[in-house]
């Protein structure tokens, strides 16, 4: 592969909203209200940039998604196959109808405290000669945060379909893959990659957002 580094970086920044949110009872989690307006647009207030090319995973009915006014593109790979699949989605996406762009910068839609600096960051990364790279914080990747070449569509492709692999893990360890690491913004913050699966979870971020 082509080192990441040696060409500037045009991100595409994919919205996971395809879970099956079982601990939350079903449903969209990303569309509960937090002090009102649903978690998905806190997430794209957080860490999509204004400007920004923007793209939304998730099956089922698109047009619940329709106030946000960005294209909705269920998985390319038939079944679940988790976060992977809609990565894959993304980059043959952008392969196909986005020649400008470089890189996919997948982010998870259930993270309503991420850090405003993720993209930037993440790109820094590849540009300094990574294939990849991932977020991480108080000693934990999150491998959903990432930034991924277009580059490597085929080779996903071909590890999901052919080698039935699943974890994103496994798949970028055969890559150089940086791992950035990101802190609560103050003391006594959320982490930044808290991720809210549960009532209880919802219950308690609703308390920071007024």
């Amino acid at each position: 592969m082509t080192p990441a580094g040696s060409n500037a970086v045009t991100p595409l920044y994919l919205l996971l909203a395809g879970g099956k949110s079982r601990r939350m009872g079903g449903g969209d989690k990303n569309m509960i209200d937090l002090g009102g307006r649903p978690m998905l647009a806190h997430v794209m207030a957080r860490a999509v940039p204004d400007g920004a090319k923007v793209l939304i995973n998730a099956n089922g009915d698109p047009d619940r998604f329709a106030s946000f006014g960005l294209p909705v593109l269920a998985d390319v790979i038939d079944g679940f196959a988790g976060p992977l699949a809609g990565v894959l989605t993304g980059l043959e996406y952008a392969a196909a109808t986005m020649p400008d762009v470089t890189h996919l910068i997948s982010l998870a839609t259930d993270a309503p405290f991420l850090p405003a600096d993720l993209g930037g960051r993440l790109i820094t990364a590849v540009e300094g000669g990574a294939d990849m790279a991932q977020a991480a914080s108080n000693g934990r990747r999150h491998p959903v945060f990432a930034i991924w070449p277009v580059s490597m569509a085929g080779a996903l492709r071909q590890a999901l379909v052919e080698d039935g692999l699943r974890k994103i893990d496994h798949f970028t360890a055969r890559y150089d893959c940086a791992v950035v690491d990101f802190a609560a913004e103050a003391d006594g913050a959320p982490d930044p990659f808290t991720n809210l699966n549960t009532p209880e979870d919802v219950a308690a971020a609703k308390g920071l957002f007024g």
